[in-house]
């Protein structure tokens, strides 16, 4: 093995607030029992995107023996930085919000577009839900309190092209109006196909 730059994340000072997870653009960070975890040394490129990002000052960049950086291997596996994902019970104010660009997804779409994880999901905190099933009464005061209490930097909706999943549209916009914020929106449909229109 060769020495290079690699992350080093001390478990002393990290408290598993999650920040560093969506600012690694290659997925290399993760939480496992409460703290960050470098998940492997193929994964993390050393360029140190997240440094910035870890309030209690946990990570940085060392010069060690590490096996060599695999981009082949960086984003190929799941996107998903936080738990739990569906909206009802995704707590209203969690660290991973903060400065968070969300993706707000119909169930459906992970399902029909195989590039979810690589195209929509990387580096965003995602909720999931489905307004046919679902009450959307308790989505739209729970979306406005997300938007109300932490400072979101995007919102983007992902749905089906199919009638009952633009039902999450109007809650959306509703929970940004109520939440008095000018939050930057995206809307993004998905054809049962598997494709974006």
């Amino acid at each position: 093995m060769a020495k290079r730059k690699i992350i080093n994340i001390d478990e002393e000072k990290c408290n598993g607030c999650g920040l560093c997870i969506p600012n690694c653009p290659e997925g290399a960070i993760r939480i496992i029992d409460k703290k960050a975890r470098l998940i492997s040394d193929l994964f993390c490129d050393g360029l140190g995107a997240c440094l910035g990002y870890c309030p209690q000052g946990a990570i940085s960049i060392e010069e060690r023996e590490a096996a060599p950086y695999d981009g082949k291997k960086v984003n190929i596996g799941s996107g998903l930085c936080q738990w739990p994902i569906q909206l009802c019970l995704v707590p209203a104010h969690a660290p991973y919000f903060e400065g968070a660009d969300v993706l707000i997804s119909a169930d459906c779409v992970p399902f029909a577009y195989a590039d979810f994880h690589q195209d929509l999901l990387r580096n965003k905190i995602l909720l999931v839900g489905c307004p046919k099933f679902d009450d959307i009464s308790l989505y739209r005061e729970k979306l406005k309190q997300i938007f109300t209490e932490n400072n979101i930097k995007s919102v983007t909706c992902a749905h089906m092209e199919v009638p009952c999943c633009f039902g999450l549209l109007p809650v959306i916009n509703a929970a940004l109006k109520g939440s008095g914020k000018k939050i930057p929106f995206e809307d993004i449909t998905i054809s049962i196909k598997g494709k974006k229109v």
